[in-house]
């Protein structure tokens, strides 16, 4: 299957008993058993669900993958990944990642003894370079929240297994989605998503979710799920599967609307500077183009005000966009890193890589292209 029938189709198939087109939602904790051992497939809803499978077989099929797992966060999905690990091993990671993982590295797994070294990824030899005996995992965002740097996956994923096979790579995928950049054709190891974003799409639920292809890694990480707990609900597995149904088409317009809108603000006299991979004067351009289809729905921007007084008056008077937290739903969204998703990073270290008071971070939304920019016109005018 291509890619646009996989999200309807690929890993799945109509319900056995009644023939539903759609899986339902087994909203149910345990299964009956004719004997001790002996059920359907199901014992426990912690161990699997017949809605989250449904769920988990589709993450597979869309990522080229075969095993996929649902969790109660992406949060929740990334903290499985680390207790892959032991006391003393390494993780080189970005030096722009999002807030709530880098407060998951510092202050919760560098607690228990895991090492974290911070590059920037975008240059394949500073991961590398910065790679020791300690050394198990690399973690890449791409492109990266919210400064939209791109690393490349196939370089880095070859590099790094030529110095140590064992040393796994891992992707966040969120800001691409498989619509855009599949990491294991490119030879990542695992893929995590927000599927509370671009996959659930509708902003309905709260959901992560891993994809592997290797069955060593993938029973291992199904440990990890069932004896941690980390689960996602039945319902939401069923609105996350609804969400995956239309993410092809529903991205095409991200793209789309994506473009307009970077392009309006890189010539707006208001605007210092926009973040978006799509430009052919972004500096990893080049890479964005050879390991993507096209180039997302997330934009960042500075003002040449650069007071946080001067970013809070846009972020308070745009009517169409609206200021949350989170992305990749139908409906715009604004977002100030410093105050926002990226506030449980220090002051020092956002400044080193240049989240300042006036950078702004926008979802774009699938809605009508000039109501978008008229609303971003008359909020920069104020």
């Amino acid at each position: 299957m291509k890619f646009n029938t996989k999200t309807i189709h690929g890993g799945q198939k109509h319900e056995e008993a009644t023939g539903s087109v759609m899986p339902p939602i087994f909203q149910t904790s345990t299964y009956a058993q004719a004997s001790p051992g002996a059920h359907k497939g199901y014992a426990y809803s912690r161990g699997s669900n017949p809605t989250r499978t449904a769920l988990e077989n589709a993450l597979a099929s869309i990522e080229n993958g075969t095993h996929g797992f649902a969790f109660a966060s992406g949060l929740a999905a990334i903290d499985a990944i680390l207790r892959l690990l032991q006391p003393g091993d390494e993780v080189i990671t970005g030096d722009d990642i999002y807030g709530g993982t880098y407060r998951m590295f510092t202050q919760l797994f560098q607690k228990y003894g895991l090492q974290f070294t911070y590059v920037d990824t975008d240059v394949v030899a500073n991961i590398t370079d910065a790679i020791s005996e300690n050394t198990k995992l690399i973690w890449l965002e791409t492109p990266t929240n919210p400064l939209m740097k791109i690393a490349d996956i196939e370089e880095i994923s070859s590099s790094v297994k030529a110095i140590n096979p064992d040393i796994l790579v891992a992707v966040d995928n969120t800001f691409a989605t498989p619509y855009l950049q599949r990491p294991l054709d490119l030879g990542a190891d695992i893929i995590m998503h927000s599927a509370t974003k671009y996959l659930g799409g509708h902003s309905d639920l709260i959901m992560g979710a891993l994809i592997v292809k290797d069955a060593q890694l993938a029973k291992e990480l199904h440990f990890i799920q069932f004896a941690v707990g980390a689960i996602a609900g039945p319902m939401d597995s069923f609105l996350a599967l609804r969400g995956i149904k239309t993410l092809h088409v529903r991205m095409q317009r991200h793209c789309e609307n994506g473009k307009a809108v970077a392009n309006f603000l890189v010539d707006h006299p208001k605007v210092a500077h926009v973040y978006f991979p799509g430009f052919e004067s972004h500096p990893n351009h080049e890479v964005a183009k050879k390991q993507m289809d096209d180039f997302g729905g997330m934009v960042s921007f500075k003002l040449k005000d650069e007071s946080k007084i001067a970013a809070f008056k846009f972020l308070e008077n745009t009517k169409v966009f609206t200021l949350a937290e989170s992305l990749g739903g139908v409906e715009s969204l604004t977002n100030h890193p410093v105050s926002m998703s990226h506030a449980s990073i220090p002051e020092e270290e956002r400044l080193k890589i240049g989240i300042t008071d006036s950078l702004i971070r926008l979802s774009i939304g699938i809605e009508d292209i000039d109501d978008l920019i008229k609303d971003l016109e008359q909020a920069l005018n104020l």
